[in-house]
């Protein structure tokens, strides 16, 4: 007689659970978005690894006295070899490179591009963690492909329209920049995965970002000689990186990343590029051109495929629930 009502408790707390993290999620997905349009203006005052530098400078300070107010403490022994991967790959060489990598293309096709990072993930865990890959979790992310090499052809062709040859190459080192950039993302991602099961989201971040810091600090004369004379704009948005994409962000997605599976998390992030091109357009005056709108598309496209379920489990979630 115990058992249904049980049963109804646990799936409530399960389905309350599914939806903090889809929040935080959410949360992630935004102001990751605006990073890419904060690094296009702080850009260009400071130079990619002293931008990163600060960036985690100020996160690590904001993440420290929450950490510190909290009392959470040291991680554990277990997390650190995650902690020490993921804090080099995604928060040290993630950053200088899509720092680098913006300066050569806009703010937009640099969310696109960098966005194959899912792809990414889902391979590596399904390889190292030995996730699942489900069909329409591999569509989705096919489908959003699609969108990244759409925004490259459009991006390329672009640079070729401008005349020179020189545009072209930029062209065509901005996305090799922001692969790269992709490739440190999804190795992070994958790194962090296992830490989630013995540190918490807070100490996996903090401890992840310090160690990035220490990653850049040999661009620490270049982040002092160029804040020196940097305008206020470029330092306020260097600051707005750390505290907010960086320490409330990289939190919140360690936080769903523990809930959840890591393909799933990097399939979520695809909806970035068509906020980024919204924000590149009214703060940057940058509008994409056709193809790569088509791009942006395909991109939220495969993230809706991705998220999606199939009608038959669906189905069986309800009649479970009746």
């Amino acid at each position: 007689m115990n058992a249904e009502p049980s049963a109804l408790y646990g799936q409530a707390m399960q389905n309350r659970t599914s939806r903090l993290a889809l929040t935080a999620a959410g949360v992630t997905v935004v102001l990751w978005a605006s990073a890419f349009v904060s690094i296009r203006s702080a850009g260009a005052a400071y130079s990619p690894g002293a931008l990163a530098l600060g960036r985690l400078l100020a996160g690590a300070l904001v993440l420290g006295c929450v950490l510190l107010i909290r009392r959470e403490g040291l991680p554990p022994r277990a997390a650190w070899r995650g902690i020490l991967i993921s804090g080099l790959l995604w928060f040290g060489v993630y950053m200088v490179v899509l720092n680098w990598g913006e300066q050569e293309v806009d703010a937009g096709t640099a969310a696109m591009v960098v966005n194959i990072g899912p792809i990414l993930i889902a391979l590596l865990g399904a390889r190292f963690l030995k996730e699942s890959l489900p069909p329409r979790l591999v569509a989705g992310m096919a489908v959003s492909f699609a969108g990244a090499v759409a925004v490259g052809l459009s991006m390329s062709g672009g640079s070729e329209g401008s005349g020179g040859s020189s545009g072209a190459h930029a062209s065509v080192l901005g996305v090799a920049l922001c692969v790269v950039a992709a490739a440190a993302y999804a190795g992070g991602v994958v790194a962090q995965k296992p830490a989630l099961a013995h540190g918490s989201a807070l100490q996996v971040t903090t401890f992840g970002c310090l160690v990035g810091a220490v990653a850049c600090l040999p661009f620490a004369g270049q982040l002092v000689e160029e804040a020196g004379r940097a305008p206020l704009s470029a330092t306020l948005n260097m600051l707005y990186l750390g505290v907010f994409p960086t320490a409330l962000a990289f939190t919140t997605w360690a936080y769903a990343l523990a809930r959840t599976t890591a393909g799933r998390m990097g399939a979520t992030t695809y909806a970035v590029p068509a906020l980024v091109v919204l924000l590149a357009w009214l703060f940057l005056g940058e509008l994409p051109g056709p193809l790569t709108l088509a791009g942006g598309a395909l991109c939220l496209a495969g993230v809706a495929v991705s998220r999606s379920r199939p009608r038959t489990v669906a189905a069986a979630g309800t009649a479970e629930s009746t």
